[in-house]
């Protein structure tokens, strides 16, 4: 394909979040025969509507999908309960866009509630002038070592959809109203920007996430990367001036690249203290439970819980930690309350 021809067709196609670190002016040609690895770009042709029925480009903006429009996403896996576990499965054939931040896998299951994917074919692998395919890892931030000049917070969830990101941007609106510089980065997940746009608004600077270290989604990546990934992130963000840093680990504590973070020492020895998001008090009293073996504090409980004052009594009782809704936690006061030793630590050091 003429360079010239393939430049133009890019400029007139949806290209996706996930792709958003890289730098498309300089795609050469299109490859048609090798095989895809997770982080590959990838020009596709929309052929079905199903699930999603939006793509989400690079400066945030929800594009509607029509039959016949072109896009550019990453190759990537994805394990979400209440959508999607997806694989690659290794050809240039019809596959599935399993994220609206732009995934292409191939679903192995799907909840119940979730529609039939959005179907579509794979057009060519880009590459550049060397033919060397473009992967979301050639623009990963740079190794680096800096030294915990911050308070880490995490939020972790009992479950998919159990409120951490509401949770983080309460924390970090509430950390900001204190007087303290914010940092933020979602360090697993799938590729998507809605959780980082929202962090970015609450006020967090830098507001980082998986993609930055190179990749578009944190499943089936193996420990020593994912320690990688939690590294790099933190590491930046530490590096940026911030007092404040607030981490948001995706899915459950059963997912098992959530599992082997949250069981690291790397992990462990960085956070100072945990927010839990539940959705009842059942969840809470076991994923406190949890974490706690882990030698993890939790500071408090929040999310989905916080909705029923009754969901609160009982987690109150079974669990004997704060239970904060968004208010509280964007109270500077109460946070406070909570976290003024330490906070003041840092701010004098």
């Amino acid at each position: 394909m003429h360079n010239l021809d393939l430049h133009q067709r890019l400029l007139r196609c949806k290209t996706a979040y996930t792709t958003r670190h890289i730098d498309l002016s300089e795609a050469a040609d299109l490859n048609t025969t090798t095989t895809p690895r997770a982080g590959d770009l990838v020009l596709a042709e929309v052929r079905k509507i199903g699930h999603h029925k939006a793509l989400e480009l690079r400066d945030g903006r929800r594009a509607s999908l029509f039959v016949g429009d072109e896009i550019v996403v990453a190759y990537g896996h994805r394990y979400a309960p209440d959508q999607f576990e997806a694989e690659i499965r290794g050809d240039l054939e019809p596959c599935d866009l399993v994220a609206a931040g732009g995934l292409a896998s191939n679903v192995l299951s799907r909840s119940e509630k979730t529609g039939v994917a959005t179907r579509i074919a794979p057009i060519g692998l880009l590459t550049n002038r060397q033919g060397k395919v473009f992967n979301v890892a050639d623009a990963a931030l740079p190794p680096l070592r800096a030294a915990k000049s911050a308070r880490v917070y995490a939020v972790i969830g009992s479950s998919m959809n159990a409120g951490k990101t509401t949770t983080a941007v309460s924390l970090i609106r509430g950390f900001i109203a204190a007087g303290y510089r914010v940092g933020s980065a979602k360090v697993t997940g799938t590729g998507a920007g809605g959780d980082v746009w929202r962090m970015m608004d609450a006020g967090a600077r830098p507001a980082l996430d998986f993609t930055s270290a190179g990749v578009v989604s944190t499943y089936k990546v193996d420990r020593d990367q994912l320690l990688r990934i939690f590294s790099t992130l933190t590491s930046h963000a530490m590096n940026s001036g911030i007092d404040v840093l607030v981490l948001e680990v995706a899915d459950g504590l059963y997912q098992q690249e959530t599992a082997a973070l949250l069981q690291s020492r790397e992990f462990q020895d960085l956070v100072d203290g945990v927010f839990f998001a539940a959705r009842d008090a059942l969840g809470a009293k076991a994923g406190v439970d949890w974490l706690t073996r882990q030698r993890l504090r939790v500071v408090a409980l929040s999310g989905i819980i916080t909705i029923a004052p009754l969901a609160i009594q009982e987690a109150t009782e079974a669990v004997g930690l704060p239970v904060l809704g968004c208010n509280e936690l964007m109270d500077p006061v109460t946070l406070e309350e909570l976290t003024s030793t330490e906070l003041a630590r840092v701010v004098n050091q």
